[in-house]
């Protein structure tokens, strides 16, 4: 019975391999029936029949098939009626009148017998011993095809059960990778200012953008005061990505703030990162490049700006032109001499001061835009990016911050890694005091969220 259940073929639709066996035997024995049956613990049951409508299955009456399934040979019987058990089984007894019954047993290589491969006929007769080697190789053909359907079964299970454990590894993966991303958005938030405050006289906007949702960028940005209406920003840039980099950034980003509360110098500020990040064994050889800005206002108007450069690209000081031409003048400041923070023990430093006048703006960004790819596949530069802003309009926060999300997205690849930006702007004075009449000071209303991503006044 283990041995019929392994080849799993009991109740299983009729099938043409097996129905072809019993067509055959019936032809070849010319007899009126002839089927090819499984033997069950309580019934046999007919995996093919020819010659017999309507019957699937019998009991396992003795005589016939219940007693050829005991045989390790063929079982003939000339004349049912003179058997002494074959006379009593109901196919002989019954409406069919079976007089001669022949089977060989179906049996495996291993020894166990499955079922039989019968020819009946409604007469008595005689078989050589040449129909019963006839009747065995019939039987050993259905095993034969018994044999190719498990080996097809245990293929298809098999390939079921990897698709299976593929379907459950890539279900996995996708909550994984859910995680993953969940995680590194979380983690990027804590990296970042919740938002931009409210700087009086000042319009401020921000983007951020990683190149990938699974992993930490290292790019960083804040703004923050420092008390007497000064006010201090910066942008960096820690190499590499991941929770490793997210460490540096984490560090870098509380040692500026800390820093610029004891330091009025901002390249005193940049000494102070430099000299935390070679102190921390966990960075290793991570190092980062920063722009550290300090604001503050200037009595005619505007505010007076002194950035410190740690091997960060140029920010771009934007301008109306005079005489009122078409676009912005695009001017590159970088002081000569800054080197990457946390490289070198005796890194040095430099820093410039220059007044951010009413209707200036400061455009503040990581290489992620400078190293974006242009059609060609050449990077767009310092050189290109100042050469589409001077295309644009005007030179305030928000505009600043749209136009290069504008120019970002018309590039093939995007930006191709991580992506900060920061812009502030001096609202350009009113008319009347142009003009010569008094005007107060006015602190800019929040602007419209650009793509989701730039903001400004509280918003972030």
């Amino acid at each position: 019975m283990k041995a019929v259940r392994r080849y799993d073929i009991l109740d299983t639709p009729p099938d043409g391999t097996f129905d072809r066996v019993a067509a055959m035997a019936a032809r070849l024995f010319d007899v009126p029936v002839a089927s090819v049956t499984i033997v069950d613990s309580d019934r046999i049951w007919f995996k093919a029949i020819h010659g017999l409508d309507g019957v699937a299955q019998i009991g396992r009456d003795p005589g016939l098939c219940g007693s050829a399934i005991l045989r390790d040979d063929a079982l003939v019987i000339p004349d049912t009626l003179t058997d002494p058990i074959a006379c009593t089984n109901p196919l002989v007894t019954g409406p069919l009148g079976v007089r001669f019954y022949a089977a060989a047993p179906i049996t495996t290589m291993d020894g166990h017998r499955l079922g039989t491969v019968n020819i009946l006929d409604t007469k008595p007769r005689l078989i050589t011993e040449a129909d019963t080697e006839t009747l065995a190789d019939l039987a050993a053909m259905v095993l034969d095809a018994l044999e190719l359907r498990l080996s097809g079964l245990r293929l298809l299970r098999e390939e079921q059960e990897r698709r299976k454990i593929q379907e459950e590894a890539r279900a996995q993966a996708e909550r994984d990778t859910e995680a993953i991303t969940a995680f590194a958005s979380a983690l990027q938030r804590t990296l970042l200012p919740p938002a931009l405050p409210v700087v009086p006289g000042l319009e401020l906007a921000c983007h951020y953008q990683t190149d990938s949702p699974r992993d930490v960028g290292g790019d960083f940005y804040d703004v923050f005061p420092l008390g007497g209406q000064r006010w201090a920003f910066f942008v960096g840039d820690v190499c590499g990505k991941g929770a490793e980099a997210a460490a540096v950034t984490s560090l870098a980003r509380y040692t500026l703030r800390e820093a610029a509360q004891h330091h009025d110098d901002p390249t005193a500020v940049l000494h102070a990162l430099n000299s935390a990040l070679l102190l921390d064994p966990s960075i290793g050889s991570r190092y980062c490049t920063c722009v550290f800005g300090t604001l503050q206002p200037s009595p005619g108007g505007g505010f007076t700006v002194t950035v410190a450069m740690g091997g960060h690209p140029p920010a771009f000081h934007v301008q109306h032109p005079e005489g009122g031409a078409a676009g912005v003048v695009v001017e590159g400041i970088r002081p000569r001499g800054g080197m990457l923070v946390g490289a070198l023990e005796g890194a040095r430093f430099a820093s410039h001061t220059f007044h951010l006048a009413p209707g200036h703006g400061l455009l503040l960004y990581t290489d992620g835009l400078t190293e974006a790819r242009m059609p060609d596949g050449t990077m767009l530069g310092e050189e290109g990016a100042a050469a589409f802003l001077t295309t644009r309009s005007a030179p305030d926060a928000g505009r600043l911050i749209e136009d290069t999300i504008t120019l970002l997205t018309s590039l093939p690849a995007g930006a191709g890694d991580d992506v900060a930006l920061l812009a502030l702007s001096v609202p350009p004075a009113p008319a009347a005091e142009q003009t010569g009449t008094a005007s107060t000071a006015r602190t800019p209303a929040a602007a419209t969220p650009v793509d989701g991503a730039a903001r400004t006044g509280q918003e972030h």
